[in-house]
């Protein structure tokens, strides 16, 4: 059960830094496509979150908790799922608005409320479902403004929608490894897990770049300048989520992030000029009540 109402102000940072880094990321798809763009965010960030381990070690005085196979083994499943969604995200975003491509990977609350429920046997309260509701139904009135809209841009609803399952699959699987590890600081849990799983991505996208795309590797290497920023609001984002996660179950974490969406239209509009229209405007009230039901019901 969620730990007080702290995974709510955690949340919303983590969702600030990961809509900077998505925007950050959607700007290097042209010069290193979507597999070198999504490798800034793991290759980048984990330098940042070996620092953040080290310096929670040294200011605790903790010492480093053992890991199980069972740890091992969901991080390994979160860490390839989000290498496979955030690629999936990431080619959306070369067919779509940057805020649509974000808002149909938000499917992934309702997603999650399942998928938590089947692995971790987390239910949804009434709340939850209602809040659940509303966001999707917002998320669907961003990402989609007609059938015959739908039916002619089915490529990028699709890669939305599977990102969004393998986000969903992230999610459980990364929460599944934090409140496994033995340890009296659910802060370090969160910091060893996030560097285990983003050594893990880093390696795996690192020999794919290798064996079948040279060019985008050399691109990641030339453009390191425009990707550190991108991957220190990557691991902070990370850090955050995976804190969220050990204070609270996965779907309230991850509908109130929902808020991102609103976020991602403020970006949109101050750094891509892509004015929201009023659909998307009723879509982002939407999302806001939903967000406002889960910190009421927190309180």
């Amino acid at each position: 059960m969620a730990v007080g109402g702290v995974w709510i102000p955690v949340t919303l940072l983590a969702s600030t830094a990961q809509t900077l880094r998505n925007a950050m990321q959607r700007d290097l798809i042209g010069a290193l496509g979507a597999v070198g763009a999504a490798q800034v965010r793991f290759l980048f960030g984990l330098p940042f979150a070996v620092m953040f381990l080290v310096g929670l070690l040294t200011a605790t005085g903790l010492h480093l908790p053992r890991l199980t196979a069972v740890n091992l083994a969901w991080t390994a499943f979160g860490a390839v799922s989000q290498v496979i969604a955030t690629s999936l995200m990431l080619a959306a975003m070369r067919t779509k608005s940057f805020v649509v491509a974000v808002a149909y990977t938000k499917t992934e609350a309702a997603q999650i409320a399942l998928f938590g429920l089947i692995a971790l046997n987390d239910p949804p309260t009434a709340a939850l479902v209602a809040a659940i509701a509303l966001a999707t139904i917002g998320v669907a009135l961003m990402a989609v403004r007609s059938r015959k809209e739908l039916m002619a841009d089915w490529r990028s609803a699709a890669l939305g929608v599977f990102s969004a399952t393998f986000f969903a699959f992230a999610a459980v699987g990364f929460r599944s490894a934090v409140i496994g590890v033995d340890s009296p600081s659910q802060v370090l849990s969160a910091s060893v897990i996030l560097v285990v799983g983003l050594a893990i991505q880093s390696a795996a996208l690192g020999l794919y770049l290798a064996a079948f795309d040279r060019p985008g590797a050399r691109g990641i290497v030339g453009a390191w300048r425009s990707s550190l920023f991108a991957g220190f609001m990557g691991a902070l984002a990370s850090q955050l989520w995976f804190v969220a996660f050990a204070l609270s179950e996965a779907a309230p974490v991850r509908t109130l992030a929902l808020i991102e969406v609103p976020m991602a239209q403020v970006v949109s509009l101050k750094m891509f000029r892509e004015p929201p229209s009023l659909r998307e405007g009723l879509g982002i009230s939407l999302i806001v009540i939903a967000a406002g039901i889960l910190v009421w019901t927190a309180r």
